[in-house]
Formats: C-alpha cells, structure tokens, sequence
C-alpha cells in the first residue's frame, strides 16, 4: 500500500498551509481527510471551496447530510460516513433517519427518503436519472435549484470519498464511536 502523508501546517506544500491553517482555527484541529489532500494544494482548495459552497446551498443543514451519507455509503466511504455521522447529529438529523442512511435502508420520512433515493440515482446513474426521477423531486417539494446541488454535493463527495480509497485516510479521534464498514470490508472486518 502506498503510504500518504497526514500534512501539518508545517510540512504541507506552501500554497496549501493557509488553507489548513483557517481549517484549524475554524474547527480547533484539521481533520485527518485535509491533512492528507494538502498533498496535492489545488485538490485541496477545491474541496474546501466546494464544502464552503454546499453550505451556502437552499438546502437545510440536516437536508445536506442526508444527501453526504446517501453518497458516502454508495461510494463505501468509511471515512465521509463515520465523520458525516457525526455532523449529521449535529445537524438536527434525527437518529432513526441517520441509521436507516448508514444502513440503506428506507427513510420513514417521505420527503427525506425521496432526497435520499435522488441522491443516490444521481450517482449511481452519473446524473443519467431520467424525467420522472427529477419530476418525483420536485413534487416532493424541492427545487429546480436543489437538483443541480444535489450535483454540488456529489462533485464534494466524489473528491473525498475517491481520495480515501485511493489514500485509506485514517479516521480521527473524533470518529471513534461513528466508525461504520463499508458492505464490501465487512467480510474483511475482524
């Protein structure tokens, strides 16, 4: 396995540490995902500009989260779900609804489930969702707006969850009690 470094302000290339320096004043650490995309400075600007960007979306805080964990478990990213968990939590996100997202089961939520589902067929399909899907979207009342964010979150989530398969970023601290297994390790987990 090819090992990749967990950057510090310190040994992060130069046009990546003011990027990791506002990240560890925002949040009071770096988290292990931005440590290791400073080795590559674009990459990592590029997916803080885009987080920066979903936050500033029409879609609620808890809305957010159900569609990161509905593209982090389809991509099997242990990492974006275990943290995402966390975030979801904080969001509002109730925990029957996080459960049912982890273990892609269906949201008792109507609206939310339909979020989830579009979400999902986004990916899964590579926005090839069909008419009907996107009609099915809006008339669970979200907008022409919140179609092309879903796109937003999925361009975000396509940057971390490739980058810690092709990295195995380790979880953080803070993960601890989120950690989830990806359906294809779980054979694997001991």
């Amino acid at each position: 396995m090819t090992a990749f470094t967990l950057h510090t302000p310190e040994t992060a290339p130069q046009e990546a540490r003011d990027v990791l320096l506002r990240i560890q004043a925002s949040w009071t650490f770096i988290p292990n995902l931005h440590r290791m995309l400073a080795e590559s400075p674009v990459t990592l600007k590029a997916y803080d500009a885009l987080i920066g960007l979903v936050g500033q979306s029409s879609f609620t805080p808890a809305e957010q989260q159900v569609v990161y964990l509905a593209i982090n478990v389809f991509h099997e990213c242990e990492y974006c779900t275990s943290g995402h968990t966390v975030l979801a939590r904080r969001s509002g996100l109730s925990p029957d609804v996080i459960v049912a997202l982890r273990d892609e089961r269906e949201i008792a939520d109507l609206r939310l489930e339909t979020l989830r589902r579009f979400a999902e067929g986004v990916v899964r399909e590579r926005g090839f969702v069909g008419d009907a899907a996107v009609e099915a979207f809006l008339e669970a009342g979200f907008t022409r707006a919140q179609v092309l964010e879903v796109v937003l979150i999925a361009a975000a989530k396509t940057i971390s969850n490739y980058a810690n398969h092709l990295t195995h970023t380790p979880l953080d601290p803070f993960m601890a009690e989120t950690a989830w297994v990806a359906p294809g390790n779980r054979g694997q987990a001991s």
